[in-house]
């Protein structure tokens, strides 16, 4: 069976995977500043409506706002930062693994005792974790449709490590 297009074919295995690779060895205000201004120079660069928020825990470390986003997108952000918060894995894979389970979205949230109006199961969310420590921070976007959130957010953090 074909995976759902919205979710960009991905699968949780390899969300995970990819969480597990993507392993910060600290995260500091100069660090989160950094991740931000990857994915700021990276959205810059194709133009892109985006708002960008990197946090460590729930601090707002790091916050922009391109043209074409808008105030929606704040809230966007700050509900796809609940969802990570919540178990420590990105929006993506919550995502995923709900289609994959056959979990339409109301009943996610029904069966998470999260109300809709305050997280959002979507891409875009994505776990800062330190090595020992687990997550400790989220490095959100939003402005896109969930994939291309994802990706930007993914693509910023392994820009910053090297990989």
């Amino acid at each position: 069976m074909a995976k759902p297009q919205t979710t960009g074919g991905f699968s949780s295995h390899e969300l995970l995977l990819e969480e597990e690779e993507l392993i910060l060895s600290k995260l500091e205000v100069g660090d989160a500043i950094a991740i931000g201004e990857i994915a700021a120079r990276r959205a810059r660069e194709a133009n892109l409506p985006v708002a960008i928020e990197v946090r460590i825990d729930e601090w707002i470390v790091f916050h922009l706002s391109l043209p074409g986003s808008t105030p929606e997108n704040d809230w966007w952000m700050a509900r796809k930062a609940r969802v990570v918060a919540s178990d420590g894995h990105s929006s993506m894979y919550e995502r995923v693994a709900a289609d994959e389970e056959g979990v339409d979205e109301l009943t996610w949230y029904a069966m998470n005792e999260m109300p809709q109006e305050s997280h959002a199961l979507h891409g875009g969310g994505y776990p800062l974790r330190v090595v020992g420590e687990g997550h400790c921070g989220t490095i959100l976007v939003s402005g896109l449709p969930q994939v291309e959130d994802h990706k930007l957010a993914v693509a910023a953090l392994r820009e910053f490590l090297g990989k």
